[in-house]
């Protein structure tokens, strides 16, 4: 269930004497937050080198256009056809696993941001009821109808605060650490 659904599905609590409303970019809120950086990184670092493979690809099919260019007039027809031939074959190739490369970081990129989601969904619903907060919109889409908010309703960087604190990335680093040994006992 996407962190959305979830919000939608959670019973609507009595609200306060005072009700408020809340913005958030939810999605600048997911990127910003210790455990979105990091894990923006690792998807980054995951992705680098097919990327960067596929540019070299891609830089190599344009010098051997170029060369068709220059040299074509000079090359036997054979050759030409070959060259045209084999250089539509490694554009088709190269478009192809492009495709598949972007529909691969946009697999793990709705993944995590489902996953993070939730839990930022979870920080979002306990700051909302702790201070009195009725309704909260999200901003990060720019097709939202809010045309205008008070700086004061922005949550974001509280949320994001929290978040933080709710799922430290330091710490979980550290556990995974083995601990120093202790300094030798003096004499």
């Amino acid at each position: 269930m996407s962190f959305l659904a979830q919000a939608q599905t959670q019973p609507p609590a009595a609200p306060p004497a005072q009700a408020k409303v809340a913005i958030i970019n939810i999605h600048a809120a997911i990127l910003q937050c210790a455990e979105g950086k990091k894990a923006a990184a690792e998807l980054s670092a995951k992705f680098d080198a097919r990327n960067l493979a596929l540019q070299k690809r891609n830089a190599d099919l344009q010098a051997k256009v170029e060369q068709l260019r220059k040299g074509g007039a000079t090359m036997s027809d054979e050759a030409r056809a070959k060259l045209m031939r084999d250089n539509d074959a490694e554009n088709k190739a190269i478009q192809r696993d492009g495709e598949d490369l972007n529909a691969d970081i946009d697999q793990d990129q709705s993944k995590l941001t489902n996953d993070l989601g939730n839990k930022m969904m979870e920080i979002v619903q306990q700051y909302s009821a702790a201070n009195g907060i009725v309704m909260v919109l999200d901003v990060s889409n720019p097709q939202t109808p809010v045309i205008w908010h008070h700086s004061a309703t922005d949550i974001t960087t509280d949320i994001i605060k929290l978040y933080d604190q709710a799922h430290p990335v330091a710490a979980a680093a550290k556990a995974a650490a083995p601990a120093p040994a202790p300094p030798p006992a003096k004499k």
